[in-house]
């Protein structure tokens, strides 16, 4: 190879190399997130989170159900900080004692992970990855895949409660709204389908589906479903002390299967959201490709958790790392 020719080759190979590594540089800044964000601050961080959530889940089956609608709940609220689990101050109200937020619980256990974590590596690990990750590894015990998730995300220091209704879709909304909602997240329709079938596990409180029982039942719903609901919410108007409540599936409540789409298929969903998602034409045939292949709802179901999970995080030098879960470094 003659000099000149040398010389070419070195600048382009050097060029391409340079473009390659723009581009992963820029990927890898897209939101500042990265996979065992931990392995040298603190290497054991996921391991310790893996066996809180495990030892939770042995103790408090219904943990695994919280750490689910925790990442829902909070990612979708503008970013994935964990504003959620802020305690109400003076000055603002929490999210988590919102209307919207009715049956969240267990955060209290959310702390539990924290001051084990804190034992091992003070003031590392943000609440935020705390929260994915419990999701994640809570996502498993539900007999659901394992998610490889990211981790690198830095704490909010503010409710978003004001803020709430303009980004969390409701169980009474249109299909239109909820899909519009999901997709400013970067959520298309097949990921909205996976990710309500989260409705697979846990309950559904009295107060969210009565409007479906009286004062006349909803002729959408399965006939010999109604019965069990009637059982299950006995009164018009619920006592909210009461924790009246319908298992979402019957058939395997405490499952993440794909046993939620033949419900819905056959009339069983419990709330409206439910019953558009297998009666539109946007979502049913996903609903019914997913009711027929599991594997095709957990690979959609991983796609979307994955995508919510980086849904605008605070990463480098924005946000803290919270001392407590449930208040801001400036009021600890």
């Amino acid at each position: 190879m003659g000099s000149r020719a040398l010389v070419f080759f070195l600048f382009f190979s050097f060029l391409g190399a340079s473009f390659r590594y723009a581009s992963a540089a820029h990927d890898e800044q897209d939101n500042g997130l990265v996979m065992n964000f931990y392995k040298d601050s603190c290497p054991q961080a996921e391991d310790i989170i893996k066996e809180q959530v495990r030892l939770l889940y042995k103790r408090h089956k219904n943990t695994a159900f919280s750490w689910l609608r925790n990442i829902f709940h909070d990612c979708a609220v503008q970013s994935c900080d964990a504003s959620l689990l802020l305690d109400s101050t003076r000055r603002s109200l929490s999210e988590k004692e919102t209307d919207r937020s009715f049956g969240l619980r267990n955060f209290r256990y959310i702390e539990t992970i924290k001051e084990a974590l804190e034992r091992e590596c003070p003031g590392v690990v943000s609440c935020a990855d705390i929260l994915v990750l419990s999701a994640r590894d809570g996502i498993v015990s539900l007999g659901g895949p394992y998610i490889p998730l990211k981790t690198g995300r830095r704490d909010g220091r503010r409710s978003r409660a004001d803020i709430l209704e303009e980004y969390l879709p409701d169980h009474n909304e249109s299909m239109s709204v909820v899909l519009e909602r999901f997709a400013a997240m970067g959520i298309d329709t097949p990921g909205v389908v996976a990710l309500l079938g989260a409705h697979s596990v846990g309950r559904t409180h009295c107060v969210k589906l009565v409007h479906r029982l009286y004062p006349q039942v909803d002729p959408a719903l399965n006939p010999g479903h109604v019965e069990h609901m009637l059982y299950k919410c006995p009164d018009e108007i619920p006592d909210p002390k009461a924790v009246q409540y319908v298992r979402n599936d019957r058939g395997t409540p405490m499952i993440l299967d794909n046993n939620y789409y033949r419900n819905i298929l056959d009339n069983k969903g419990l709330l409206i959201v439910d019953h558009q998602l297998a009666t539109d034409k946007r979502t049913k045939p996903y609903v019914k490709k997913m009711a027929k292949k599991q594997d095709y709802f957990f690979k959609e179901f991983s796609r979307a958790i994955t995508i919510l999970s980086e849904n605008n995080p605070l990463t480098g030098t924005k946000g803290e790392i919270r001392k407590q879960c449930n208040v801001a470094n400036k009021l600890h």
